[in-house]
C-alpha cells in the first residue's frame, strides 16, 4: 500500500473542514484498548491508533439552559452528534479506500448506561491526543471551550503521527461543583459519582419531556481558559 503521511494527514484535514469540525487528533490507543466495551478482542487488536474529533457546543444554545435541559438543548445535543457521526464515516471510508482499517464509534452511543460508558470513551482518547484533560465533572476539557465540545472517534491501522496527553489539569477552578444537581462532581475528577449523575438524567428525561439522557449544566458552566480567568489551571498548555 502507498502510503504518504502529508497526504493522509491532508486527507483528514480535509474530511475535517467539509464537516465544520473544530477539532482533530490522533492518539495511540495500544494500552486503552481493553477498557473499549462490546468489541471483541480480535477487532480491538487492529486498530492501535484512533482519530478524535470534536464540535463545539452552541454557547447560544447552552445560556438558554438554567436549572436543567430544555428542548433547544436537546435537539442541538442530537444535531451535533449526527454531525459527528456522518463525519466519522466519511474518514472511515476514506481511509479504506486507501487500503487500510477504519471503525468508526458513534459519538453517543451509550451501552452500559449505570457506568455511563459506550463503546470507548471518546474522553479518554481525546486526552491521549492531547487535545484536552479530564474534568472534575467527569468530561474532557479542552482549552478553547473547556467542556463545550461533543465528540467522537474513528479507530484505524493507518500509520499516522499521534499527540500526547497535555499535562493540565482544572487547578482552582470548580465553577462545576457548584451548579450540579446531583452532587455528582467531587473534588477529584476520579470521585465522579455515576450513579448520582445517572439518576438525575432520568429525572430529567422524565419531568422535563425530553426522552434523552441529557443534562448540560456543567457544560454551560464549564468555559475553558478564555472563561475562567478568576481561577487558575494547573501545568502547561502547549
Amino acid at each position: 500500500m502507498d502510503f504518504d503521511q502529508i497526504d493522509m494527514r491532508n486527507l483528514l484535514e480535509k474530511v475535517k473542514h467539509e464537516n465544520s469540525l473544530d477539532l482533530l487528533g490522533i492518539a495511540d490507543v495500544r494500552g486503552s484498548r481493553e477498557g473499549f466495551l462490546e468489541l471483541p478482542k480480535d477487532v480491538r487488536e487492529i486498530f492501535p491508533l484512533a482519530i478524535v474529533i470534536a464540535v463545539r457546543v452552541s454557547r447560544s444554545v447552552l445560556n438558554t439552559l438554567e436549572d436543567g435541559p430544555n428542548l433547544l438543548y436537546y435537539h442541538h445535543y442530537r444535531q451535533l452528534n449526527f454531525q459527528l457521526d456522518r463525519a466519522a464515516s466519511r474518514m472511515a471510508q476514506e481511509i479504506e479506500r486507501k487500503g487500510y482499517a477504519a471503525l468508526p464509534i458513534p459519538a453517543s452511543q451509550i451501552v452500559n448506561w449505570a457506568t455511563m460508558k459506550g463503546h470507548l470513551p471518546h474522553k479518554d482518547v481525546a486526552y491521549l491526543a492531547g487535545l484536552g484533560w479530564r474534568g472534575r465533572n467527569n468530561l474532557l476539557i479542552t482549552e478553547e471551550w473547556g467542556a463545550q465540545v461533543r465528540l467522537a472517534t474513528v479507530l484505524t491501522n493507518l500509520p499516522l503521527d499521534t499527540g500526547y496527553p497535555l499535562g493540565v489539569d482544572c487547578g482552582s477552578c470548580r465553577r462545576c461543583l457548584a451548579v450540579c444537581p446531583a452532587g455528582a462532581i467531587k473534588e477529584e475528577p476520579g470521585a465522579f459519582d455515576h450513579t448520582a449523575c445517572y439518576q438525575q438524567l432520568k429525572e430529567f428525561s422524565k419531568t422535563r419531556q425530553i426522552g434523552q439522557y441529557v443534562c448540560g449544566l456543567c457544560v454551560k458552566a464549564c468555559q475553558g481558559l478564555a472563561g475562567n480567568r478568576e481561577g487558575s489551571i494547573t501545568g502547561s498548555v502547549r
